[in-house]
């Protein structure tokens, strides 16, 4: 976020860079040396260890609703989508960076209210404490759209890091969390913005249990670690896209089959089975362990459910089965998928 990069800065975005620098800089750690004000963040990494990047691009009418989501909603879910990749590898979050593009209105406050970006940055940077991450950088622009480009640095140590390329038949399939409930909110959420409620709708209490797995998804840091620590896990990812598109993920890639258990599936309250297999944005971790390791039942006080098991690939037929009560079922992808 260096304002002498751009010789057309106006005070408006100088006074918006001191003050998100004002901000972030509360969140600074020994991994971060130089942050907010110079031209470059530096990083400060042990000997041993890899360094993880990851980035995720969320777009206003795509990954977020203006007239649906709060502000401090947008900015948590930016940061977790980042957050998440980094749980999925086992890695420790180091630093943030963001690039925003706001249309100039969601600047300025209006009447006694706070601006939508300072908002924004309040969802943002309370999850970025939540997980000792500072936000280290990043760039503020005008846009006809409102858009948010995160980027999350993460560190694992050497040779460690958990890959989706790991798994091998005879692995036992596991989840954390429950699954479908983010998919059931937003169709919640957006039935309420139908009804005419305000814009952005305010979230009664009663609700938030129904909405939170949506509003405020929860990065599974202290998971993946857990997991990374101990070297109990084989492959694993992130459930963003769906159950069924991100196990086909692993498969593809750990060249495997799955045969997933309906009956074991840890379904959301508020979700169907076809949203618990399909629906994307859990943020859960989806992992493999071989069978002689004990996997306990939750991990940093999340549950833990083993769902199924990875077998040989087949030469013709289905890479995802399904175990139902009728017997055993092909289980297409059907999560989320861009340009598809």
């Amino acid at each position: 976020m260096h304002p002498a990069q751009d010789k057309s800065v106006r005070p408006g975005e100088l006074a918006l860079l001191r003050q998100i620098r004002g901000r972030a800089g509360l969140g600074r750690t020994p991994a971060l040396r130089v942050g907010i004000g110079d031209d470059c963040a530096l990083l400060r990494f042990g000997p041993d260890e890899e360094v993880t990047v990851t980035t995720d691009l969320s777009i206003a009418g795509r990954h977020f609703q203006l007239d649906w989501h709060p502000p401090e909603v947008v900015g948590h879910r930016v940061l977790a989508r980042g957050l998440s990749d980094i749980a999925a590898m086992g890695a420790r979050p180091v630093a943030a960076f963001l690039s925003l593009g706001l249309p100039a209105e969601l600047t300025r406050a209006k009447g006694r209210g706070c601006a939508w970006i300072e908002r924004f940055y309040d969802g943002l940077l309370a999850l970025a404490d939540t997980h000792k991450t500072p936000l280290a950088g990043g760039d503020l622009s005008e846009s006809v759209l409102a858009l948010a480009d995160i980027v999350v640095v993460g560190a694992v140590p050497r040779g460690r890091a958990l890959l989706r390329s790991g798994a091998q038949p005879g692995d036992w399939l596991y989840v954390t969390g429950t699954l479908g409930g983010a998919v059931a909110g937003l169709a919640r959420l957006g039935a309420m913005a139908a009804a005419g409620r305000r814009r952005p709708p305010s979230i009664p209490t009663s609700l938030l249990p129904t909405l939170a797995a949506h509003l405020f998804p929860q990065p599974r840091i202290a998971q993946g670690l857990w997991l990374q620590r101990r070297r109990l896990a084989t492959a694993g990812l992130d459930v963003s896209d769906g159950l069924s598109t991100d196990l086909m993920h692993l498969c593809e890639e750990s060249d495997v089959a799955a045969e997933v258990e309906q009956a074991a599936l840890p379904v959301h309250p508020a979700a169907t089975l076809a949203q618990a297999l399909h629906g994307g944005e859990d943020y859960e971790l989806l992992f493999t362990a071989a069978p002689r390791m004990r996997i306990p039942r939750r991990i940093a006080g999340v549950p833990v459910t083993r769902i199924g098991r990875m077998v040989r690939r087949p030469r013709t037929g289905p890479a995802i089965t399904l175990q139902t009560p009728e017997g055993a079922q092909p289980l297409e992808p059907h999560g989320w998928e861009h340009f598809a």
